[in-house]
């Protein structure tokens, strides 16, 4: 899974694919209902991580098609306690599809992926309220601390306490 950790392939002089307007792509496109804007919440049914997967398949397939790489973005950007805990989420279920989601993006990496289209997972993490009004800002020893702590942080919901 941490197969680019050391050494990412998007920093040298590479062309990179991301993918872009997810939520949109969902509500506008597929006619999915997102809650408070969670994309991650569809990872729960079969639909929602069939669409989902549609949805990275495309970009994978565009950089297979012209050969360049890709960065699949993890749909986590609501995926923290406190979005998470207005759609009724435990510290429990949130870690759950927080792997789910990575899990997703390790398939299509590996059904896509080859020597011409290096893919890098990342996973993406969005603020604690709204992104574009901030209302309370973290600690500056609070985000060291969930830095320090990495992905083991993120997955148990630490940073956010």
């Amino acid at each position: 899974m941490t197969k680019y950790r050391d050494s990412l392939p998007q920093l040298s002089n590479a062309f990179f694919l991301t993918d872009g307007g997810i939520e949109t792509t969902l509500i506008f496109h597929e006619g999915l209902d997102l809650p408070h804007f969670a994309a991650f919440h569809i990872l729960k049914d079969k639909a929602g991580y069939e669409a989902l997967r549609k949805y990275f398949r495309t970009y994978a397939a565009l950089a297979k098609r012209y050969e360049t790489g890709l960065v699949l973005e993890s749909p986590t950007w609501r995926a923290n306690p406190d979005w998470a805990s207005k759609l009724d989420y435990g510290a429990e279920a949130l870690a759950q599809a927080n792997r789910k989601a990575i899990d997703l993006l390790c398939e299509i990496r590996e059904e896509f992926e080859s020597e011409k289209t290096p893919m890098v997972i990342s996973g993406c993490v969005g603020p604690r309220g709204d992104g574009y009004v901030p209302a309370e800002m973290m600690r500056r020893s609070a985000l060291i601390s969930c830095i320090s702590r990495g992905a083991s942080g993120a997955r148990d919901g630490s940073c956010w306490a």
